[in-house]
């Protein structure tokens, strides 16, 4: 991989900013493969603990997909890089049939659960990964093609819960939400931490599959140069995503004040959830749109919530109470919960077992037909 022309390596003050805020903790787990942004994690990674009296521990942890015939001497490449650091290593693969379909999403989950795995075992509360810049711009792109919502545009954080990302949804009832995934090099191009380890004379992988054009994310990156020679560069995807992230934070701080001023009673863990109907259809759609996903996902299986059936489900909800009084009844189920709109109340609460699903579903055959009569919003 050839360094750009201009790129800067990175200086050990750029570093000691980088891994900022993690100086305390006991030990911080990096997640390795092999190619030049984790590689770039650990060198860094290291010549900053090198550099401070007292400090975590390191222990780096690659994981082989067994995808690759090359998988297994990439992972003893970097054990041999990792000890010449002074960093224990660790390798940890993912064993059993791999699916036909969906292999990188199946695979980065897999590797999330073994890296959360490895990181309870040692008493690390931190798994670090090299995501940089160029990753960020990718991630942007990649939801803008899949059409996410203001939540899924503002792409990756620096710090996230780690349990999510592993698709362990019940991780955090068995205390690990203290887990954290962060990314250190998230701010900064991938071209960059070439150069560094090119300044050092340090060797890296180069994965083929980052290439692959069955894989979405590799025909994005083939497009990205494209795109920055007319200026919408790996920056300026970056700075869109922490624009949106800063108006997600606001949106979010007033559906909190929402569910206070609409909800009938305190949201409890195992009762249904009561809105004022009125309250809740005069709420803008974004704010409306987002607490129904809330009391959907806190009565319900806690499952994702495609953004699309929420939508279509909410636009049901808003053309039925345009009209006052609210007419009609709907019942609907999503996600796991049960969504009532009568009596000008709407009620969120747990829905019945799968058993009872075909005795509900006449009820919903007639509150469809309720609906039809329901006037549309002009």
């Amino acid at each position: 991989m050839p360094v750009a022309d201009g790129a800067a390596a990175v200086s050990p003050a750029e570093a000691t900013t980088l891994f900022a805020g993690l100086g305390d903790a006991p030990a911080l787990l990096l997640a390795v493969s092999g190619g030049p942004d984790s590689i770039a994690l650990m060198w860094l990674a290291a010549r900053w603990r090198a550099a401070r009296k007292l400090g975590p521990e390191l222990i780096a942890v690659t994981v082989d997909h067994g995808l690759r015939a090359e998988s297994a001497r990439e992972a003893r490449a970097v054990k041999r890089q990792a000890e010449s650091l002074g960093i224990r290593h660790r390798t940890l693969r993912w064993t059993g049939v791999k699916p036909a379909t969906g292999l990188q999403e199946a695979a980065r989950a897999a590797r999330y659960r073994l890296l959360a795995a490895a990181a309870r075992h040692v008493g690390a509360r931190h798994v670090l990964t090299g995501h940089t810049l160029d990753d960020q711009a990718e991630t942007v792109l990649l939801r803008m093609a899949r059409g996410s919502g203001l939540t899924g545009l503002g792409a990756m954080t620096r710090a996230t819960q780690l349990d999510a990302l592993a698709g362990d949804r019940a991780s955090p009832r068995r205390g690990n939400a203290g887990l954290l995934l962060v990314r250190p090099l998230l701010e900064v191009p991938k071209a960059r931490l070439v150069a560094t380890l090119a300044a050092q004379g340090v060797m890296f992988a180069d994965d083929p599959s980052n290439r692959d054009p069955r894989f979405t994310r590799s025909r994005l990156r083939q497009v990205l140069p494209v795109l920055a020679g007319e200026g919408l560069d790996a920056g300026r995807l970056a700075l869109l995503a922490r624009r949106l992230r800063r108006a997600e934070a606001s949106i979010e701080f007033t559906v909190d004040v929402a569910a206070t001023a609409v909800s009938d009673t305190a949201w409890s863990e195992d009762g249904p959830i009561l809105l004022d109907a009125g309250k809740f259809i005069g709420l803008p759609a974004e704010v409306a749109l987002r607490l129904l996903g809330r009391a959907i996902a806190h009565a319900g299986e806690h499952a994702p919530i495609r953004l699309g059936r929420l939508e279509a489900l909410y636009e049901t909800l808003a053309d039925a109470g345009a009209t006052e009084p609210i007419r009609g009844r709907i019942r609907r189920t999503l996600a796991g919960a049960l969504i009532t709109l009568a009596d000008q109340r709407l009620t969120i609460e747990a829905a019945p077992p799968r058993a009872k699903a075909a005795k509900r579903s006449r009820t919903l055959t007639t509150c469809i037909g309720d609906l039809r009569r329901v006037p549309k919003r002009r």
